[in-house]
C-alpha cells in the first residue's frame, strides 16, 4: 500500500526534457520516418509546390509537411483539423513539426496539391525500399478494391433533375442580378456574376460537369451500338452476317431488309412466269405448264420474313418498355461527378472509386492506379504494363548481392530463407481473379499469367473431380487456362494470390483505418489513394525489419 501519494504541480516549470530528442524514445518509429523523408526522399515535387520568397511569414518546410501527412494517415487520421489538434497534444505530432504548429488551412492546402506530388512521393518510397532489399517482383498479383468517395449516394440526380437544378440555379442568378440592379442602377453591378455563380460557383460547375458527363457518356454509348449495327448491315448486304446475336439497334432494319429481299426474289418469280405466259399465248399456246409461283401472301419464306419482322419490332417495343420501367436511368453525383456507384461484395452498392493495385510477394504495392470503372477487364493490360515498369525501377535500385543474403540486407527477423530466396526483381508469374478473364488479357504479350476463370473454390473442386468435361462455349485461350488451373501445380501456384494481392487493401482499410478518401474529384482522389499506398509501402518497411536505423546509415542521403 502506498504511503502517500505523487504530489500534482501543475505550475512546474518543464514538464518535458527542453530537448525534443529526450521525448520519445530511440527506437519509436516517428524518427525513422523522420530520417527516411528528410534525408532519403526527393522531395523537389513537394517543394515545388510551395511558394518562397516575397512578403510575408516564412512558409512551413514541406518535408515537414509530407512527414505530417505519411505519420497522419499510418495513424488513422486524415482530417486536417484533427491533424492541427494532435500537433498541440500528441508527442510524436509535436515531434514532427518541431513545436511550429501549422494550422488546418495549411495542411489542407498543402494536401489540395497532391495530385503534383503524390505520385513521385510513390516512386520514391518505392526505390527507397528496393535500395532496402524489398520488391520481390517474381511472383505479382493484380487485385482492385472499392474505396468510397467523400460524397453521399443521396447526392446522386438524374438528368432530369440536374436540368432541373441548373433551371433553378440560373433563376437564382437573374434574380440576384436583377435585385442588384435594382439596388445600384442599371448596369452598375448587374453585369458581375454573383459570388457563387456560375462563373466561380462550385456548385454550379459540378452540376455542368455532370450534365456534360451523362450527356458524353449517352453519346458514345450512342455511337458504339450505331457502329456495331452500321458494321453487322454492311456484312449482311454482303451475305457475310457473322453468327450470333444480331444486335439490338439493327435488328428490325437486318429483319426488314430479309423481308425485302425474300419479297423482291418472290415477285421477281411472280414477273418472269408472267412474261413467259404472255409470250406463249402471243404465239398461240396455252401458256407455260407447272405450278406457278405463289403470291407474295401465300409464300412461306416472305411469311417467315415478316414473322421474323414483327418479332424484331415486337422485341424493341419490350426493350423500350423494359428500360422506361428500369427507372430514371444514370445518375451523376452533385458532390463528386467523377466518383460512381460501384458494386460491393455481399450485395449493395458505395459511392466511390474502384482502386487497381499489383503487389509484390512481399505485400509492396508497386503499381497503382484509382479508377472510375465498375468493372476490372480493361485494366489488366494497363496495370501489366505499369508493373513491368516497377519492375525495371526496382531492379535498377537494388543494392548489389552479398553472400549473407540475396538481397545484400540480412533478412528480417520471421522471414524464412526460402522468402529471403524469393526475390527476383523480374515477374516471372503474373496472378489475377476472374474479374480480369477475357480472350485479351490471356493473349497478350507479357509474363506468364494465371487468371482465375471462376470461383477458387469452383477451379478446386474441378480440379478434383475424375472427369472435368471443357465447356464447348469457352474459347481457346480461355479453356487452356482452366485446364491449366485445374491442375496441382496450376492450384498451388494461385492459392498465392490471395494473400498476396489482399493483404494490403486490409491493412489499409483495417489497420489505417482508410476506408473512405477526404479529397474530391478524380485527379485529387487519385492523388490520396497513391499516398495512401505510398504511406503502406513505407509502414512495411519498417514492420519488416528492412527499414532500421542501420539500414539508412548504409544508404547513401538523397542530395539536398
Amino acid at each position: 500500500m502506498a504511503k502517500r501519494y505523487r504530489p500534482v504541480q501543475r505550475d512546474q516549470p518543464f514538464l518535458l526534457p527542453p530537448d525534443m530528442r529526450e521525448w520519445l524514445p530511440e527506437d519509436h518509429p516517428v524518427w525513422l520516418v523522420i530520417r527516411a523523408v528528410e534525408q532519403h526522399l526527393d522531395t523537389s515535387a513537394a517543394h515545388a509546390v510551395r511558394r518562397t520568397g516575397g512578403p510575408g511569414t516564412a512558409g512551413y518546410d514541406p518535408d515537414m509537411l509530407v512527414t505530417l501527412l505519411v505519420w497522419a494517415y499510418a495513424n488513422k487520421v486524415t482530417s486536417s483539423r484533427r491533424i492541427e489538434e494532435l500537433c498541440c497534444t500528441d508527442v510524436a505530432f509535436r515531434v514532427i513539426c518541431a513545436g511550429d504548429v501549422p494550422d488546418h488551412v495549411t495542411v489542407a492546402r498543402f494536401r489540395a496539391a497532391f495530385p503534383g506530388v503524390a505520385q513521385e512521393l510513390f516512386t520514391q518510397v518505392l526505390m527507397l525500399c528496393a535500395r532496402l532489399g524489398m520488391g520481390q517482383a517474381g511472383t505479382v498479383a493484380l487485385d482492385g478494391t472499392k474505396i468510397a468517395a467523400g460524397a453521399s449516394k443521396a447526392a446522386n440526380r438524374t438528368e432530369e433533375t440536374l436540368r432541373k437544378l441548373a433551371a433553378e440555379r440560373s433563376a437564382e442568378h437573374a434574380a440576384a442580378d436583377a435585385a442588384e440592379d435594382e439596388r445600384s442602377g442599371e448596369g452598375s453591378h448587374g453585369d458581375r456574376v454573383p459570388p457563387g455563380g456560375a462563373g466561380g460557383g462550385s456548385r454550379d460547375e459540378r452540376i455542368a460537369r455532370a450534365l456534360a458527363d451523362l450527356e458524353a457518356e449517352r453519346q458514345a454509348a450512342q455511337a458504339q451500338r450505331d457502329a456495331q449495327a452500321q458494321a453487322y448491315l454492311e456484312a449482311l448486304a454482303a451475305g457475310q452476317a457473322p453468327p450470333g446475336n444480331v444486335p439490338a439497334a439493327a435488328a428490325v432494319t437486318a429483319a426488314r431488309q430479309r423481308l425485302d429481299r425474300a419479297g423482291a426474289a418472290q415477285r421477281e418469280l411472280i414477273g418472269a412466269r408472267e412474261a413467259r405466259d404472255a409470250q406463249a399465248r402471243a404465239a398461240g399456246h396455252r401458256g407455260e405448264r407447272g405450278k406457278r409461283p405463289a403470291s407474295l401472301d401465300g409464300h412461306a419464306g416472305v411469311r417467315r420474313a415478316r414473322a421474323a419482322l414483327a418479332r424484331a419490332q415486337a422485341r424493341a417495343a419490350d426493350a423500350g418498355r423494359k428500360a422506361a420501367a428500369k427507372g430514371p436511368g444514370p445518375v451523376r453525383n452533385i458532390t463528386d461527378p467523377d466518383s460512381r456507384l460501384m458494386p460491393v461484395r455481399g450485395g449493395g452498392f458505395i459511392q466511390g472509386y474502384n482502386a487497381q493495385n499489383v503487389t509484390s510477394a512481399d505485400k509492396l504495392i508497386i503499381a497503382t492506379q484509382l479508377t472510375q470503372d465498375t468493372t476490372d477487364t480493361q485494366w489488366f493490360g494497363p496495370m501489366l504494363a505499369a508493373a513491368l515498369d516497377a519492375a525495371a525501377l526496382i531492379t535498377a535500385c537494388k543494392p548489389p548481392q552479398t553472400a549473407s543474403s540475396p538481397t545484400g540486407h540480412d533478412a528480417p527477423a520471421g522471414q524464412d530463407s526460402a522468402a529471403a530466396s524469393n526475390d527476383s526483381s523480374d515477374i516471372a508469374l503474373f496472378l489475377a481473379d476472374a474479374g480480369y478473364c477475357s480472350e485479351h488479357n490471356l493473349t497478350i504479350a507479357g509474363p506468364d499469367r494465371l487468371i482465375a476463370t471462376g470461383k477458387h473454390r469452383d477451379l478446386e473442386k474441378q480440379a478434383r473431380a475424375d472427369d472435368n468435361p471443357q465447356d464447348s462455349a469457352r474459347s481457346a485461350a480461355t479453356a487452356a487456362m482452366a485446364a491449366r488451373l485445374a491442375t496441382e501445380q496450376g492450384i498451388t501456384a494461385y492459392r498465392h494470390r490471395g494473400h498476396i494481392a489482399e493483404t494490403p487493401h486490409g491493412h489499409i482499410k483495417h489497420n489505417m483505418g482508410f476506408r473512405q478518401l477526404s479529397m474530391r474529384g478524380k485527379p485529387k482522389a487519385a492523388a490520396e489513394w497513391t499516398f495512401a499506398a505510398t504511406v503502406h509501402n513505407l509502414f512495411k518497411a519498417i514492420t519488416t525489419g528492412h527499414l532500421t536505423p542501420a539500414a539508412l546509415d548504409s544508404l547513401a542521403p538523397q542530395p539536398a
